[in-house]
């Protein structure tokens, strides 16, 4: 197995990843096509945890000449001060961008004036070819450097540089095809002309020796697995030879293209194998046609009502609020449905900046605001003051702690009742004004929090509330008891060990 971490190495490829847990694809990608400069090339991850100076002694310790950066969203800030220290401490090193916060001119973060050279879209070819000029002494001109696109078969993959360390601990990205022919201008995918698959047959055979070597959770980054049917079939049948107890996919679907044939095969699978990213991100006809979003919405939800009665599918569904001419009375419509098709998890995204997203050709008419720091929120537009948006944000992360977390099974129908967005939000509201915060509240105080607010300013019948509290406590192995339980005599669950703790406690 190739070594990529090096003592000293001429180019060091690095990123900040936003977790341990995540592995940087796209670099592994740069490195599997370095050819001969893979002797000299050492691939090192960090974390956005992480001081960047602490960063910076790290990489110039292997006395580089070149360091290219994997440049996300999520990683701008602590990237660009990690470049900084470096122009200060030693400017003769050559610092390489790439990555599509970087990728859009002239929409381009301060960042690149501190770099030598940009890379912009694909890199696998063209970081190679400019590394050999460098370190020739043959430095292009032009700092602005657009990437070769290359046929996919010509690529070489990068399985096999996913180490021991990687299979035991971390999520392995895996991909069958790149692009997405939707045009829905909130995601960058739409700038791509179409979706083309990576050869089924060589990128199954990787997927096998991965399995050999013990992996058993494998994340698909395509944007939309089931594009073409067939290739899902086969990939999922693939996964279906080879099923055991711990095994984990995770995959991007269209919600409204779920065919028999499809369905047939995902019948196959048992309870917490499979999870499906799914995007719905607005049922507003209206809004979908201004934003370029191509959705059947009633094909959506009855997919939606399959896929939770018919297979053991984990669901975890998508949408924003803040997009152009969306208002929050017209949004609370959006969840209120897809809360009764009853997904596991309604992930509530904020509308964020991306760079050369075509979304941002209606910034003007629609009074878009955005955070001028990263992650670019939207603050506030024309139908949404800021007030509100705040309001959202938190109702955002306490359904986060109470839905999504699967901790409070027996007690969110209670909240909810028959107006999912109104309730909730009511809930969200009272707990910021008694807490003072949306972080840092323990599991135990939690309870206590929507113990006091369901019974003192929602209505909640005391019995029944408490009733299905103390099961939701019980059933979490929390120690302690909150203050509403003091009373209560609590058994003690047996703990048991899953690699999706998340995932199981919606089907407990």
């Amino acid at each position: 197995m190739p070594k990529t971490t090096l003592p000293i190495a001429d180019i060091i490829l690095t990123t900040l990843n936003s977790r341990y847990i995540h592995c940087a694809f796209g670099l592994r990608y740069l490195y599997a096509n370095l050819g001969e400069l893979q002797a000299i090339t050492s691939l090192d991850e960090f974390t956005i945890h992480e001081r960047p100076l602490d960063i910076a002694e790290k990489l110039l310790n292997k006395k580089p000449k070149i360091i290219g950066f994997s440049v996300y969203i999520w990683n701008i800030a602590e990237i660009t001060q990690t470049v900084a220290l470096l122009k200060q401490i030693a400017p003769q090193v050559t610092i390489v961008l790439g990555g599509p916060e970087v990728s859009h001119t002239p929409d381009q973060p301060n960042v690149v004036e501190l770099a030598d050279y940009v890379v912009m879209g694909a890199g696998e070819i063209s970081f190679r070819l400019l590394c050999e000029q460098i370190l020739q002494g043959n430095k292009p001109l032009n700092k602005m450097i657009q990437g070769d696109l290359v046929a996919l078969d010509k690529l070489t993959l990068p399985y096999t540089l996913y180490n021991e360390e990687d299979i035991r601990n971390r999520v392995l990205y895996v991909e069958a095809s790149r692009g997405c022919p939707f045009k829905c201008e909130f995601c960058l995918s739409s700038l791509d002309k179409t979706a083309k698959p990576f050869e089924l047959g060589n990128f199954l055979e990787e997927i096998e020796q991965l399995y050999q070597r013990g992996a058993r959770n494998f994340k698909f980054i395509d944007r939309t697995f089931n594009l073409k049917v067939a290739t899902s079939v086969a990939i999922l049948e693939f996964f279906l030879a080879r099923m055991s107890d711990d095994l984990y996919l995770h995959f991007e679907v269209i919600p409204d293209n779920l065919p028999d044939k499809l369905k047939q095969v995902l019948t196959l699978f048992p309870p917490e194998s499979l999870q499906f990213e799914i995007g719905v991100q607005t049922f507003d006809p209206d809004i979908q046609k201004l934003i370029s979003r191509r959705q059947d919405n009633e094909k959506t939800c009855e997919n939606l009502r399959w896929l939770r009665q018919k297979t053991g599918a984990h669901l975890h569904t998508d949408l924003i609020f803040g997009l152009p001419q969306d208002s929050l009375e017209n949004f609370a419509k959006s969840f209120d449905l897809l809360v009764s098709l009853n997904p596991q998890e309604i992930q509530l995204g904020i509308l964020k900046r991306l760079r050369g997203a075509p979304i941002n050709r209606h910034t003007d008419e629609y009074q878009l605001r955005y955070n001028p720091l990263p992650p670019y929120n939207i603050l506030s537009t024309r139908d949404i003051d800021f007030s509100t948006l705040q309001r959202v944000n938190r109702f955002a992360r306490y359904w986060d702690m109470i839905a999504n977390s699967g901790r409070f099974p027996k007690t969110l129908p209670l909240i909810l009742a028959d107006s999912p967005f109104k309730r909730f939000l009511q809930l969200s509201d009272t707990l910021y004004a008694q807490s003072g915060s949306t972080w840092k509240i323990a599991l135990k105080r939690l309870f206590d929090l929507v113990y006091r607010v369901m019974t003192e300013e929602m209505d909640a019948n005391e019995v029944l509330l408490k009733l299905v509290l103390v099961q939701d406590y019980q059933r979490s192995g929390q120690r302690g008891l909150p203050d509403f339980m003091q009373q209560q005599s609590i058994a003690k669950k047996h703990k048991t060990g899953t690699a999706n703790k998340r995932q199981s406690r919606h089907s407990s």
